[in-house]
C-alpha cells in the first residue's frame, strides 16, 4: 500500500520540529555557560555528532513507525469504512462489510450494515409493490417477447436512430449467415440490442423507406408500409419489409411514427433459381427461333413441285432433325422446371424422433394399433415436409390394417450416409410387388377425407426413394423410405432456436426513448453509452516480446444492462507454442487452439463487435498492447474510447489495498464464474463497471471525459506495457 501523503508530511513536520526543539535546546544551555565552558562542551561534543545524529534518525524512525500505526488504525479505518459505507449505498443488495479497524469503527460499520439491511427490506417491498402495479404492462411485454421468439419470420424493430431493440431468433440466425465471418464467434459481431442496423444496410435506403411511410400516412393510409431489396457486405439478397411503429399517446391525437419493423427474407437462392429460369427461357426461346428459322426455309423449298427426290429428302431430313432438337430442348428444360418445383417446395428442418413421434400419434389414433419406436436418436435431423410424409406413413399403415389385419408397427430411424432410413415395420401376410405399386400410385384416403396427393408424389417432395423388403429370417416386412438429413449448419441454427429460452435478453423498449446526441462521445454521459467489456487471454505478459492472443471474450452493456446472451468468444491460433506454465492459469491448451482461425482474421469480426461503442477492460493498457501490436498485420487501428476497472475502483476507492479483480469483485459481492477465461473475466468486469457507475456519478463524475480525466490521475495509471 502507497504511503498516504498526509503521514508523510506528518513525519516531516515531526523532524523538523525534533531538530527546531534540539537547536533550541542547545542555544538555552549555552547562555547560561561561560565561554571555557562552552568550549570545553564543544570540544567533548564534537566527536559524538554521528551518533548523536543517528539517535535522532532512529528516533524519528521510531515515531514515524508509531504514527504510521496510529494512522492505519484510527485514520485509514474511518477513511475505509466510507468507501465501503458507499459501495452499501450502490451495490443493490447488502453484503457483509468484513471492516478491519479499531473496536469502535467494527461497531459502526455493524450498525451500518444493519441500517443497509434494513433498507434492502424496503426495496424489496417497494419493488413488490412496483412489479405488482406493472404486472400487466410486463406480461404485455413478455407476450410479445414470446410471439417474436417463435415467428420463423426474421424481424427486427429500430428506433429512429436505427437502434435495434428487439429481435428475434431466426433474425439473429439471418444476421449470422449475412457475416462476412459467420464461423467467428458465433457469426455475433452485426446483430445486438443498441446496435446500429446501418452495419448490414444502407442508411438512405432505409430513411427512403422511411419517408416513404411517412408521406403514406399523412395522406391517410391505414397501414402504410415499404418494401425494398438490398445486397449486403456477404453478397447475400435481402428482401425488406418495412412497417412503422407508431406512438398512440402523441399529444394532439397524431399517431407519431418513433420506430420501424423490419422483415426480412433472404433472397439469394431464389434469385439465383429466378435467373437460371430465365436463362433456361431465353436458351429455348433463341434455339427455337434457329430451329423455326430453318424448317420455315426448308419448308419453302418443299412447296416446289419440281424440287428433286434427293433435294426434297435432304429438306425432310433437315425438319426432323430441326424438330427432333426442339423436343429435346423442351424436355430438358421441363425436367429442369420439375427438379426447381420440388427443391422451392417447402422443407422444414425437424428432428427424426420427433417425426417419429409425430407418426405414432397419428397411426394409434387412426388405425388403433400399437406402434413402437426404435432407433430414436437425437442426433438425427432431417429435412422434410412432416405432415405429407406423416399422411403418406399413416396410409400405408391404414392399408396394411384393412387388407391384411396387421395387429401391430414398429416405426425405425437411422442415419445411412448422407439420408436417412425410416422403416415402417410389420408381421403378417407377405404381399406382392405388384400391390405395393398400386398403393404406391393411389390417391391416399383417409375414410371420407382424401388427398390429391400419392406415397410417390411424397417420395418425389422429398428428393428421395421408397421401396419395400421382407427379412424372411424373422419374419417381418417395412417399407422404407429414404429421407434427406439436414444439413449441418441447418441442424445448428435449429438447435439454436430451440434451447433458446431466455428472451428477455432480446428487446429493451426503454430504447424507443433514446436518441443520438449531437454534442461528442467525450461529453456524453455515462449512463447514455454502449459499452463493449472484453479481455484476453494470452501466451504469456510480454506483448512486445513474441507473445500472442489466444482468446478474446466480450460482452456487451447497452442502456445500463449487460446483455449477456450477445456475447463474443473465440478462441484464436497464435502460431507459437504455448508455454506449459501459462496452461494451468487459463486452460488453453495447444489442442484447443489447433485448426483455430489466426488473430488476423478474429480481430476484424471483434472489431465490428465492438463498433460505435466504449471499450472496458480491466488492466485495459494489457489488453490494448497486445491489440495495438496487431496494427501493422490487420490494418485495423483501435481509436475506440477506453475506460479500465482497476483505474476506476483506485477512484473510488483509494484507501483500498487491492485492486485485482477478484478483491473488487468481492467488495461488491459479485459470483466469480469462469475466472481466467475471456469472456468469465469479461462478464465479471462488465459487473463491476456496472457498480462503479454510480458510484462515479456520486463523485460528481458524470461523463465519458470526467472518467477518463479521474482515471489517469491515479497511481495505477503509470503501468506500461
Amino acid at each position: 500500500m502507497k504511503l498516504d501523503r498526509r503521514l508523510i508530511w506528518a513525519i516531516g513536520v515531526i523532524g523538523l520540529a525534533s531538530v527546531l526543539w534540539l537547536l533550541i535546546t542547545i542555544g538555552l544551555i549555552a547562555s547560561t555557560l561561560a565561554p571555557e565552558q562552552r568550549a570545553l562542551v564543544a570540544e567533548q561534543l564534537a566527536p559524538r555528532f554521528v551518533l548523536i545524529g543517528m539517535t535522532w534518525l532512529f528516533g524519528l524512525v521510531s515515531i514515524a513507525a508509531t504514527l504510521r500505526w496510529l494512522f492505519r488504525r484510527y485514520a485509514s479505518a474511518p477513511a475505509r469504512l466510507l468507501e465501503q459505507t458507499r459501495v452499501l449505498l450502490a451495490a443493490p443488495q447488502a453484503a457483509p462489510m468484513n471492516h478491519h479497524g479499531t473496536k469502535e469503527t467494527k461497531a459502526l460499520a455493524e450498525a451500518i450494515f444493519q441500517l443497509a439491511t434494513q433498507r434492502d427490506t424496503l426495496r424489496a417491498d417497494v419493488a413488490e409493490q412496483i412489479a405488482q402495479a406493472n404486472f400487466s404492462v410486463q406480461q404485455e411485454k413478455s407476450r410479445l417477447a414470446a410471439l417474436m421468439a417463435e415467428l420463423t419470420q426474421s424481424v427486427v424493430v429500430c428506433n429512429l436512430d436505427g437502434r435495434i431493440i428487439l429481435y428475434n431468433s431466426r433474425a439473429r440466425l439471418q444476421f449470422k449467415a449475412l457475416s462476412v465471418a459467420p464461423t467467428l464467434a458465433g457469426g455475433a459481431e452485426l446483430i445486438g440490442i443498441g446496435r446500429s442496423i446501418y452495419a448490414v444496410f444502407d442508411r438512405q435506403l432505409v430513411a427512403h423507406a422511411l419517408e416513404s411511410i411517412q408521406q403514406r400516412s399523412l395522406r391517410g393510409a391505414a397501414s402504410p408500409s415499404a418494401q425494398f431489396v438490398t445486397s449486403t457486405q456477404a453478397g447475400q439478397l435481402l428482401k425488406v419489409q418495412m412497417a412503422p411503429v407508431r406512438n398512440a399517446d402523441a399529444a394532439g391525437g397524431v399517431a407519431e411514427i418513433s420506430g420501424f419493423v423490419l422483415m426480412l427474407e433472404n433472397v439469394t437462392r431464389a434469385f439465383e433459381e429466378e435467373h437460371l429460369r430465365d436463362q433456361l427461357l431465353h436458351g429455348l426461346t433463341e434455339g427455337s427461333r434457329s430451329s423455326l428459322a430453318n424448317m420455315q426455309a426448308a419448308l419453302d423449298m418443299l412447296a416446289y413441285p419440281d424440287l428433286e427426290p434427293p433435294m426434297r429428302e435432304r429438306f425432310l431430313s433437315v425438319v426432323r432433325e430441326e424438330v427432333h432438337s426442339m423436343s429435346a430442348r423442351i424436355t430438358d428444360l421441363t425436367q429442369q422446371a420439375t427438379q426447381g418445383l420440388k427443391a422451392r417446395w417447402p422443407l422444414e428442418e425437424m428432428l427424426g424422433a420427433d417425426v417419429l413421434l409425430a407418426s405414432q400419434r397419428r397411426i394409434e389414433a387412426r388405425s388403433k394399433r400399437s406402434v413402437t419406436l426404435e432407433n430414436l436418436d437425437a442426433a438425427i435431423w432431417l429435412k422434410v415436409d412432416s405432415f405429407s410424409l406423416t399422411q403418406a406413413l399413416d396410409y400405408l399403415a391404414m392399408r396394411l390394417v384393412d387388407e391384411f389385419d396387421v395387429r401391430f408397427f414398429r416405426l425405425r430411424l437411422q442415419a445411412s450416409g448422407n439420408r436417412a432410413q425410416l422403416d415402417l415395420i410389420w408381421s403378417g401376410q407377405v404381399m406382392s410387388t405388384e400391390t405395393v405399386m398400386s398403393w404406391e400410385m393411389d390417391s391416399m384416403r383417409f375414410g371420407l377425407d382424401s388427398t390429391p396427393l400419392t406415397v410417390r408424389d411424397v417420395v418425389e417432395r422429398h428428393g428421395g426413394e421408397m421401396w419395400f423388403e421382407r427379412e424372411r429370417i424373422r419374419h417381418e416386412a417395412f417399407f422404407r423410405f429414404l429421407l434427406p438429413l439436414a444439413s449441418v449448419q441447418e441442424q445448428l441454427e435449429a438447435t439454436q432456436i430451440l434451447q433458446n429460452d431466455s428472451r428477455p435478453e432480446f428487446y429493451d423498449f426503454d430504447l424507443f426513448q433514446s436518441s443520438d446526441q449531437s454534442s461528442a462521445l467525450e461529453d456524453r454521459l455515462l449512463n447514455e453509452l454502449s459499452f463493449t467489456v472484453f479481455d484476453t487471454e494470452t501466451t504469456g505478459l510480454q506483448p512486445s516480446e513474441g507473445d500472442e492472443i489466444i482468446q478474446i471474450g466480450a460482452a456487451r452493456i447497452v442502456n445500463g444492462k449487460l446483455l449477456r446472451q450477445e456475447s463474443f468468444e473465440q478462441l484464436v491460433n497464435p502460431g507459437r507454442l504455448i508455454p506449459a506454465a501459462t496452461i494451468p492459469i487459463h486452460g488453453i491448451t495447444q489442442n484447443m487452439v489447433k485448426g483455430q482461425p489466426p488473430i488476423t482474421e478474429v480481430l476484424p469480426a471483434f472489431y465490428t463487435f465492438a463498433q460505435d461503442t466504449v471499450l472496458v477492460a480491466h488492466n485495459a493498457a494489457f489488453d490494448m498492447k497486445f491489440l495495438q501490436m496487431q496494427e501493422r498485420h490487420t490494418g485495423l487501428v483501435f481509436r475506440h474510447p477506453v475506460l479500465d476497472t482497476l483505474l476506476l475502483s483506485a477512484v473510488v476507492h483509494p484507501n483500498q489495498e487491492s485492486h485485482r479483480l477478484e478483491a473488487i469483485a468481492e467488495r461488491f459481492n459479485i459470483t466469480v464464474l469462469g475466472r481466467h477465461t475471456a469472456l468469465g473475466d469479461a462478464l465479471v468486469t462488465a459487473e463491476v463497471w456496472l457498480r462503479l457507475i454510480p458510484l462515479l456519478q456520486a463523485m460528481g463524475i458524470n461523463t465519458l471525459r470526467q472518467a477518463r480525466e479521474a482515471a489517469q490521475k491515479t497511481y495505477y495509471a503509470r503501468l506500461k506495457y
